[in-house]
């Protein structure tokens, strides 16, 4: 019997002998790939879109140049603004109220009065005509861009891409006093020895020269796509992304999307929509223990009294976004047939977002930071294109949502990032608090001073804090 058992125990051990290393190597992949997919990050799904009129065209491909194109004016132009500017009604404010009912009308006619006299929009658009401006059609619609090189690069110095994105309701003008700064440091004091930038500023679809999405559902993450396929058709595989308000946003997507891409992410305002138990102890505890829940005693002086600064004055400054998140064509209407309507409208965000202490103020402190040469060009870039409506839809395609259910709600984000926290800015979000979206913060900056319109109010602060985070990363 034994020797009648000895080829079938043979059998089994050799069995044995490969199966049983086969299944401590099958768990043992199985393992590792846990393992490695736990720490595998989570991007946002790059997908495609039309946004073009009608159906997508079934053949051709779509036509990638870049094109050349300059801002023109007409006498036409200019003479209708002007019979409208004349034709505007007023209602008298109530005595003492400054900027509290919103855009004092005493101080409105004064704006009106030099818009009408002694701005020059013809100067203007060769003020924004000094940089070279393009088009380009991306996913059925014309992408406008301005693409401005260091005229000089010293030797052995890396030429960084930076893509810069404005908000609401500014335009890609906020950046023409930082451009200079980022692109020919030296000439403006500000010789870091090793960082040059050429910037690319685009107009968000929907904004000023760029053309609107004919198509409902046109989003921060379809911009965010857009975008990445600008930089890509201007030949850059990696590049630096900076944004506030909107621009904040899409650019925080582009880093979600394509982290390969985005070398470094540099924003000027954090969007954190996760709130939960944590939040709430961290808020409770915050004012009486700051050091407990990760805050600093800076945080606590921009963010206490809590219910003061994150509800009340919100719910104040937010009116509009209620509006434009939910019917903004009905609004949209008077602003686009009114000039006066429509700089009122702008303007008083100028005020407030820039300081809220200029609530005080007859005149909303817009002189104290800008020129109304400056303002006033903003306003004109959504006057001539017509595109205030189209600018306020891009709240109801991103805000209809519940913002916990968006794609980009459970994505963090991993590139390096910068943030520059500025004293004046609508809502302040504290480092601990960023960390929970942001997990790769290279530096945080206390800004000194300025407000919502960083780099059209301080552009040279806001260029420093730029360049010494591009460093540090380039360090890594």
């Amino acid at each position: 019997q034994a020797i009648l058992f000895l080829p079938r125990s043979f059998e089994y051990s050799q069995k044995n002998a490969v199966l049983v290393p086969a299944a401590t190597l099958g768990v043992g992949g199985m393992l590792v790939f846990w393992l490695r997919s736990r720490h595998k990050i989570k991007t946002l799904e790059m997908g495609d879109g039309w946004w073009g009129s009608g159906e997508r065209p079934l053949k051709g491909k779509e036509d990638e140049s870049i094109r050349p194109f300059k801002i023109e004016t007409s006498d036409k132009e200019i003479e209708d603004l002007h019979h409208r500017l004349e034709q505007a009604r007023y209602t008298p404010p109530r005595e003492g109220a400054a900027f509290h009912y919103g855009f004092n009308s005493s101080y409105l006619r004064k704006v009106v009065a030099y818009w009408r006299n002694q701005f020059d929009w013809r100067k203007q658009v060769e003020v924004l005509n000094k940089y070279p401006h393009f088009q380009t059609t991306i996913e059925g619609i014309d992408i406008h861009f301005i693409h401005v090189k260091p005229s000089y690069v010293p030797h052995g110095r890396a030429v960084q891409p930076l893509l810069m994105v404005h908000g609401w309701p500014g335009s890609f003008y906020e950046f023409y006093k930082i451009i200079p700064l980022l692109t020919e440091p030296a000439r403006h004091g500000l010789n870091e020895g090793d960082v040059v930038f050429e910037v690319i500023c685009p107009s968000i679809p929907g904004y000023g020269f760029s053309e609107a999405p004919h198509q409902k559902g046109f989003d921060t993450i379809a911009t965010a796509r857009i975008f990445h396929k600008l930089m890509n058709r201007l030949g850059f595989k990696q590049y630096y992304v900076q944004g506030g308000d909107w621009g904040s946003r899409i650019t925080t997507n582009m880093a979600q999307m394509l982290p390969q891409s985005v070398k470094g992410l540099h924003l000027n305002l954090i969007f954190i929509n996760r709130q939960g138990l944590r939040r709430m102890i961290s808020v409770m505890l915050g004012a009486y223990v700051p050091w407990l829940v990760g805050l600093t005693r800076e945080d606590v002086r921009r963010t206490y009294p809590f219910l003061q600064k994150n509800i009340y004055d919100l719910l104040r400054e937010s009116g509009y976004l209620h509006i434009q998140a939910t019917k903004p064509d009905t609004a949209g209407c008077g602003l686009n047939d009114s000039p006066v309507g429509l700089a009122a409208y702008i303007l008083e965000k100028f005020s407030t977002w820039t300081d809220k202490s200029f609530l005080h103020k007859d005149d909303g402190g817009l002189e104290s930071k800008y020129s109304l040469d400056e303002l006033l060009t903003n306003v004109m870039i959504y006057w001539v294109t017509s595109s205030i409506v189209s600018s306020m839809r891009f709240y109801k395609e991103n805000l209809s949502k519940d913002p916990r259910l968006t794609a980009d709600a459970r994505v963090g984000v991993y590139v390096p990032t910068g943030i520059a926290a500025f004293p004046q800015e609508i809502v302040h979000t504290p480092r601990a608090w960023a960390k929970q979206i942001f997990k790769n913060i290279i530096t945080y900056s206390y800004m000194p001073r300025g407000g919502h319109f960083a780099a059209f109010e301080e552009p040279k602060l806001l260029a420093q804090d730029i360049m010494q985070f591009v460093r540090k990363v380039e360090q890594l």
